[in-house]
């Protein structure tokens, strides 16, 4: 199975990747099979059923609205985050959906709409079922996906094993780096003198050319630094009901005039860039938790982590620049491949270390690259990341991804660059090597109590009043 930069680093819409983005595309290809198969033109209704935690928290997380988005035709990539609330609120006041965006059909929101807040599908927790009804009631087409994290959708009715390593939809793609494990991955730096980004970059052109690659790469920074800036520009209190307020604006106000009168006074604060880092961590999630536009790395619960740690690195790191950001996420995804193959990135699987826990791993692996760290520095680096964040719940008060999911990245970010800056004081050598940390991470995943894998049922979620 080969997995590339571009499958750990994508441009959705805010607020989930399992339960927002993975929803739209599973609806997606739904109704495109409909098309494919001939079966459209009979289709006079739709039903989705959302299980396990889509049934649990997918109204605060938006994904019924999704599901209605993805069955007309739209996409994360390209949809219009502004009017996309209007789109939805249309197909329930006008019931009916276009499917594809141009086939009609009835839609009773109560009715075509289901969560099951307390039914799992066997494969995964975030199971869902799609089924088209011709006009006598009979069930044409019947599909059930599996949103596994990142944004990534698996197809349950496919002959493939959904747990595992088959998580994700294979790629028999023969790279010229092949690797599994950590321990692979660094014997072949070790063999070929090469760094982790090297090898990342090999293994890429199999995909795509180099030029390629980088126009790829510069446009996710683009939306990052464009989810930034809106962060910090968006004022307001956030949707859902509790009535978080977007703190962004503020500090970024404070900053730039802590900045202006520090330079003034020719000093400056030691912990200004960390406050910073705050900043561009609390930006980017009070993005995702309105529905913005951000990009996955590797999920949108942890979107604000990896960008947050870049934008350290180009404002803070002397003679940043493009060619260090483009190595930065190739290092930074040769580690969430990892975590992807051999473990988990979806909350829901294995709680918030899988999501928080991975992107502090792969923004500590990418900023000890990029401030030249040798490959064992980084591996170095990427452990601390996650070793850290073990046993980390997910539960967001209220089914949103807001508290404590926003602060959480913001924590994170700074952890990531203590964890590369920590890496690039020793010599690589360490008693945990990153492997056993993700096994450990995979296990503990395995053993905690479903109530704190992002059902909103235990944690923070039952102990904070929601007013």
């Amino acid at each position: 199975m080969a997995l590339s930069v571009l499958d750990l680093f994508s441009v959705g819409i805010g607020p989930s990747s399992s339960h927002t983005v993975g929803p739209m595309r599973a609806a997606k290809r739904f109704a495109d099979g409909l098309s494919a198969s001939g079966q459209l033109t009979a289709t006079a209704r739709v039903r989705a059923e959302l299980f396990g935690s889509l049934g649990a928290t997918g109204r605060g997380h938006g994904s019924d609205k999704a599901v209605v988005l993805g069955l007309q035709g739209q996409v994360p990539e390209t949809v219009d985050t502004a009017t996309a609330e209007d789109q939805v609120a249309a197909a329930a006041l006008d019931a009916e959906l276009r499917i594809g965006g141009h086939h009609r059909v009835d839609f009773n929101w109560d009715e075509d709409m289901v969560l099951h807040r307390r039914t799992s599908l066997p494969a995964h927790p975030n199971g869902m079922t799609f089924r088209a009804l011709d006009r006598g009631g009979e069930v044409l087409r019947e599909r059930s996906y599996y949103s596994v994290g990142g944004g990534f959708v698996v197809d349950g009715n496919t002959d493939g094993d959904v747990d595992g390593k088959d998580r994700v939809v294979a790629d028999e793609t023969v790279l010229p780096y092949p690797f599994a494990t950590a321990d692979e991955l660094l014997a072949i730096c070790r063999r070929e003198q090469m760094s982790i980004s090297d090898v990342m970059l090999a293994n890429e052109l199999t995909w795509r050319s180099e030029a390629d690659l980088r126009e790829k790469l510069l446009a996710i920074w683009a939306v990052m630094r464009e989810c930034v800036d809106n962060g910090c520009a968006a004022e307001g209190i956030l949707p859902g009901g509790l009535n978080v307020p977007r703190r962004a604006p503020a500090l970024f106000r404070t900053l730039t005039a802590t900045d202006a009168g520090l330079r003034g006074a020719g000093s400056a604060d030691p912990l200004l860039a960390m406050e910073w880092v705050n900043l561009f961590a609390l930006a980017v999630n009070e993005e995702n938790a309105a529905g913005g536009r951000i990009v996955t790395a590797p999920t949108n619960g942890a979107a604000g982590i990896v960008p947050a740690v870049l934008h350290y690195y180009t404002r803070f790191v002397p003679g940043a620049g493009d060619d260090g950001v483009i190595r930065f996420l190739l290092a930074a995804a040769a580690v969430g491949i990892l975590f992807k193959t051999n473990a988990s990135i979806s909350g829901a699987e294995v709680g918030c270390q899988g999501e928080v826990g991975s992107a502090c791993s792969m923004a500590a692996a990418g900023l000890c690259e990029i401030l030249g760290g040798t490959p064992e520095q980084v591996e170095n680096a990427a452990e601390v990341g996650i070793e850290h964040n073990l046993g980390l719940t997910c539960d967001p008060v209220g089914g949103l991804v807001q508290i404590p999911c926003i602060e959480r990245n913001a924590i994170a970010a700074v952890k990531a660059i203590n964890a590369a800056r920590l890496a690039l004081h020793g010599d690589g050598s360490h008693k945990v090597s990153l492997d056993k940390a993700i096994k450990t991470m995979r296990e503990t995943g395995a053993d905690m109590k479903s109530k704190y894998k992002e059902t909103s049922r235990g944690g923070l979620a039952v102990n904070v009043v929601e007013c």
